[in-house]
């Protein structure tokens, strides 16, 4: 099992109510070993998250470190004044040196007009924090209410939906049944993979959000599927497509899909490919994951890619497929289906 700590990025746009969330989630009991970096440029900081807040008076908390709040939930909070990256290292190393409790999960908390592709690709580039640090999921609010509105006016918006693995509909409360409905639709149609949930008053189960990805903390085993969560489409293969998919994509579109990867492959010829394959669509390419069975690795590999930079793969040992299908999941703005599928499986 990859022993790296388990990174959940929580977006969200201008007022989803990703904020109110994330109060919600520091005083569950679950959550007493995570630490939370939070985006002070946002709309937060450390006091502002609490400000508001009915729980307030009944916070207890202790500056152990610059910057950094332990609450008596047990989490840690960290206000993010340096770049992410630094931010990180500094709570890994603090953590190692027993300056800072121990914390077994990160969550971050990006400002409202972030755009998450970038943040992680960012991210990929630092061989410190990509060796003890690794994704787990994106979790998206969105407003129940303006969501829809947001997502049609808004490139963030927009990009936000299309690379969640878990979309949160927020104020539900506040909205119609027709609303909501047709915001459900809209999400299926631009990110049929994502899981969604719908809450009100930020009230939700950390186990829709955290520990969600590739490995399940509790039974310590790998969930390619769950993280993986193709697209509700049939998977064509050794890349074919159906004719009713031949055209190109309108130029604003963002689509995701699923290739079948030819079978036998080396990983060995598949790394520098992939590469290079992000390399030249890496501009137009949100996210990648897929699940390889190479005849050269010991166990399946899972991949992952944001942009132009790949993540280094996870080994899944101990965890094999009855019918073995390597599959890569494509999310992309802007591109052409077909050509994508040839440009993946031919090499």
């Amino acid at each position: 099992m990859d022993k790296r700590i388990p990174v959940t990025l929580l977006t969200g746009f201008l007022g989803s109510g990703k904020t109110t969330l994330l109060n919600k989630l520091l005083h569950h009991p679950d959550m007493r070993d995570t630490a939370i970096i939070i985006n002070e440029l946002g709309d937060a900081g450390l006091d502002q998250i609490f400000a508001n807040s009915n729980l307030a008076q009944n916070i207890e908390n202790e500056h152990i470190a610059d910057n950094t709040v332990l609450l008596s939930s047990g989490c840690l909070c960290c206000t993010l004044k340096n770049e992410l990256a630094d931010t990180m290292r500094d709570l890994f190393f603090k953590r190692a040196l027993q300056a800072v409790p121990q914390f077994n999960r990160l969550i971050i908390e990006t400002t409202g007009m972030a755009d998450p592709g970038p943040i992680l690709a960012n991210l990929m580039n630092e061989p410190v924090i990509e060796s003890v640090y690794r994704l787990d999921a994106v979790v998206v609010t969105i407003d129940s209410v303006y969501g829809l509105q947001q997502i049609e006016d808004n490139t963030e918006a927009l990009k936000q939906a299309a690379v969640a693995d878990v979309l949160v509909l927020t104020k539900t409360d506040l909205a119609s049944a027709e609303q909501i409905n047709a915001l459900k639709e809209k999400l299926i149609n631009i990110n049929p993979g994502a899981t969604q949930h719908k809450i009100m008053h930020g009230e939700l189960d950390p186990a829709f959000v955290v520990d969600v990805g590739l490995f399940d903390l509790t039974t310590k085993q790998a969930e390619p599927q769950r993280w993986l969560r193709a697209p509700l489409k049939p998977v064509q293969p050794k890349g074919t497509l159906p004719s009713s998919l031949s055209q190109k994509s309108h130029n604003d579109e963002i689509t995701s899909f699923t290739v079948a990867m030819p079978s036998p492959l080396n990983w060995s010829q598949l790394k520098p490919h992939l590469l290079k394959f992000c390399q030249k669509y890496g501009k137009n390419l949100l996210r990648l994951k897929g699940i390889i069975h190479a005849a050269d690795q010991s166990a399946p590999l899972a991949i992952h890619a944001v942009h132009f930079t790949p993540y280094p793969p996870t080994l899944l040992e101990g965890w094999s497929e009855d019918e073995p299908l390597s599959r890569i999941v494509i999310i992309c703005k802007g591109l052409d289906e077909m050509e994508i599928r040839k440009a993946l499986t031919q090499f």
